[in-house]
């Protein structure tokens, strides 16, 4: 019971820990997905290495990890407010052609970032971007400005 106590507590104080880090520009994990995996990890290197290296132990670790993210994937599917606390929100860090730079400094992003996510959009210039927003996946979504009509 004491292991199931240990997985949950690291659960959340790992879910703090990798929310309070800044999202990195291209990733493609969720930092609800980071979190289980690293926790997973975590949990069969300590049934491996750890006092109690049974194999019961460590299958009752890993479900308890595996049910607590599944009762949290639950609670922000119900709740709008849990999703963002957890996920995050989408960040504006071009706006009308204009930089956001205290968003850009904040989440450690540069404009190389932004223009490699504008050429995997056919955008090759950063003149022609409109809006670019840091999803919560920490993807880059760039929007190109629209074009006068002729």
């Amino acid at each position: 019971m004491d292991t199931i106590l240990r997985a949950v507590m690291g659960y959340f104080i790992l879910l703090l820990v990798v929310r309070v880090l800044r999202r990195r520009a291209g990733s493609q994990m969720t930092l609800f997905e980071f979190v289980l995996i690293f926790l997973m990890g975590g949990v069969i290197i300590l049934a491996t290495v750890g006092p109690d290296r049974s194999v019961t132990n460590c299958t009752c670790a890993v479900i308890a990890v595996a049910a607590l993210h599944r009762f949290v994937a639950w609670a922000k599917m119900r709740s709008a407010r849990v999703g963002t606390i957890i996920d995050g929100t989408p960040l504006v860090i071009v706006r009308h052609c204009e930089w956001q730079t205290d968003v850009l400094r904040a989440m450690g992003i540069r404009e190389e970032d932004i223009a490699a996510a504008a050429r995997a959009h056919g955008i090759t210039s950063l003149q022609d971007i409109d809006y670019a927003v840091l999803e919560r996946n920490g993807r880059i979504t760039v929007v190109r400005k629209a074009r006068p009509m002729s």
